[in-house]
């Protein structure tokens, strides 16, 4: 097990040497020249945000039906749709944890649509459990979120597991690690401090010892 960590804080520490040693190979020009980029990428990410903002996104809102899903979904690259019926208490468990999304990822729309009003659609799609969250980019429906199955098979799963779930459609932008669930991800960071910090140990009390006759 200690060789395992010393095994990933080493590859760790190697990655960051890495990107340090990029750095202090670049002069004055190549920084300028980054800086600009950057500035550049702003710009483009700003406007980008005023045209998601004028399409409805940052909230979570209610459409009336399959005509209005169609006009989201042909204005949005990503979409991100809740089927719900009011009578179906996990829904309202949905709706609490898409609200909080909605806000944080700006770059996606965020939906949700009662099944009684577009029955065409939801048999189209074969929607057959409630809650039923479709994923939708470049007007393609990439993946389904059937029930809560995908999210611990329980009613208390936390937003970031729904978060991590729906990055995994590549419709919002997630900067996990999408192959492990955020508690796995946390416990291994942990393993990666940890060994980090028994490798330091060992070096300092290596540096205590006496060799001296």
């Amino acid at each position: 097990m200690e060789q395992v960590l010393q095994h990933v804080a080493q590859t760790v520490e190697k990655q960051l040497d890495n990107e340090l040693e990029k750095l202090d190979a670049m002069d004055s020009n190549d920084l300028e020249a980054i800086r600009r980029q950057r500035i550049e990428e702003m710009k483009k990410r700003a406007k980008l945000k005023q045209e998601w903002l004028a399409n409805g996104h940052g909230e979570y809102t209610e459409i009336d039906g399959e005509k209005e899903f169609f006009g989201v979904c042909n204005k949005s690259e990503n979409v991100v749709c809740h089927f719900y019926r009011s009578d179906t208490p996990r829904c309202r468990i949905v709706d609490m944890h898409l609200q909080t999304l909605a806000k944080k990822h700006v770059e996606t729309r965020f939906i949700k649509l009662d099944v009684e009003r577009a029955p065409f659609l939801t048999g189209r799609l074969k929607i057959r459990v409630l809650p039923t969250i479709g994923l939708v980019k470049d007007k393609k429906t990439k993946d389904f979120i059937v029930g809560f199955t995908d999210l611990g098979n329980c009613d208390d799963f936390t937003t970031e597991v729904l978060e991590w779930r729906i990055a995994r459609a590549e419709v919002i932008e997630y900067s996990g690690d999408l192959l492990v669930p955020p508690a796995e991800a946390r416990r291994q960071r942990a393993l990666t401090v940890h060994a980090k910090k028994t490798i330091r140990e060992k070096q300092d009390s290596d540096s205590d010892l006496d060799f001296s006759d």
